[in-house]
């Protein structure tokens, strides 16, 4: 089977419109400050494909834009010109404030015109010198006044606010993000979950389960162990205790990784793999709660798993804490009354 598309060669394919949308994904994570992102490209947009706004005022406040430029040959300086100009134009005329960050983004650009936005005094007055003799027709049909403007407006301006961001960069970004698993669900993350190791103290998401332990221990040790307190009194029971709390934190990190980095419903596929094969264990007979764990906890760890992005990090230990999570939806319980 032929391998799929890296994603810089699947977004090489994107057409303009699919690679705005693109954009707009990347952009939050860019500048997680913005109040809001939006597209606003096509016919009559002034320069302007997906803007990043930094207050509720929006293109009346600061705000950045973006320029998407997806075209078959690297964006040359030419090209960038002439939507500097289109901005410039339409700002002098009201139509919003200068954006203080103007980045144009494409999957390739000349090696010069990084350069060329390195050096904002030259490149302003590079600008400035074209603007003066430019055919542009968005520039050629304006009033002598309103072309002085749009010159004044670009002479006082910061060309610092000019730059260009490569496609490397912003799939880097990008797969920081929710949309990465949406885009590309067969490219692999470069980081999975984070270890989380259990706090000492046990926190309210842990009641249920630890609680369903604790019955586990009673019936084990009679007379022994009443609660959850009592529990260190038996140190088979301790050392047990604490190897499922830690199961429970390294299905707990998957689900986290899945919340912020994919999608919640990988987990909950994860979860719903578990249960499939670990209940029909969990309804055989067995002499007690504990013999009913301890098979229930082997047939987890083996579980094959439904191939989705997160499978890859769904490690034997994290399968046994998802138990634990199903515990905490009472999918599954250890102790039952009337077993021998």
């Amino acid at each position: 089977m032929a391998s799929m598309p890296s994603p810089k060669k699947m977004v090489s394919f994107y057409d303009p419109d699919e690679f705005e949308e693109f954009v707009k994904e990347w952009v939050p994570a860019l500048e997680p400050q913005y109040v809001l992102v939006e597209r606003h490209g096509g016919s009559g947009d002034h320069g302007i494909d997906v803007a990043g706004y930094l207050s509720r005022v929006r293109l009346e406040g600061e705000w950045h834009n973006y320029q998407c430029k997806r075209y078959a040959a690297a964006l040359t300086w030419s090209t960038a010109a002439q939507e500097m100009r289109k901005m410039f134009v339409a700002a002098a005329a009201g139509e919003f404030t200068v954006p203080t960050r103007y980045v144009f983004v494409a999957p390739r650009f000349s090696r010069s015109l990084p350069r060329q936005f390195a050096k904002p005094t030259e490149c302003r007055s590079k600008f400035l010198q074209e603007l003066s003799t430019t055919k542009d027709k968005i520039v050629v049909d304006l009033t002598g006044d309103q072309r002085r403007a749009v010159e004044d407006l670009a002479a006082t301006t910061d060309f610092a606010m000019f730059e260009c961001v490569d496609l490397d960069e912003m799939l880097e970004l990008h797969s920081t993000t929710s949309h990465w698993v949406d885009r590309f669900p067969h490219a692999p993350f470069e980081q999975g979950p984070q270890v989380m190791v259990p706090p000492p103290q046990h926190s309210e998401g842990e009641a249920r389960y630890v609680q369903r332990l604790v019955d586990v221990y009673r019936e084990r040790y009679p007379g022994t162990i009443n609660s959850l307190e009592e529990v260190p009194n038996v140190e088979v029971a301790e050392e047990h205790l604490k190897r499922q709390r830690v199961a429970f934190y390294a299905a707990e990190a998957l689900r986290v990784f899945a919340r912020d980095a994919t999608t919640p419903a990988y987990f909950e596929q994860v979860k719903q793999d578990v249960y499939d094969i670990v209940v029909e264990v969990a309804e055989c007979s067995y002499p007690d709660g504990w013999e009913r764990h301890g098979a229930v906890m082997t047939a987890a760890g083996a579980v094959q798993l439904t191939p989705t992005v997160l499978a890859p990090f769904v490690q034997p230990r994290a399968r046994k804490g998802v138990c634990h999570h199903l515990a905490n939806e009472d999918r599954l319980t250890w102790c039952r009354e009337g077993e021998e």
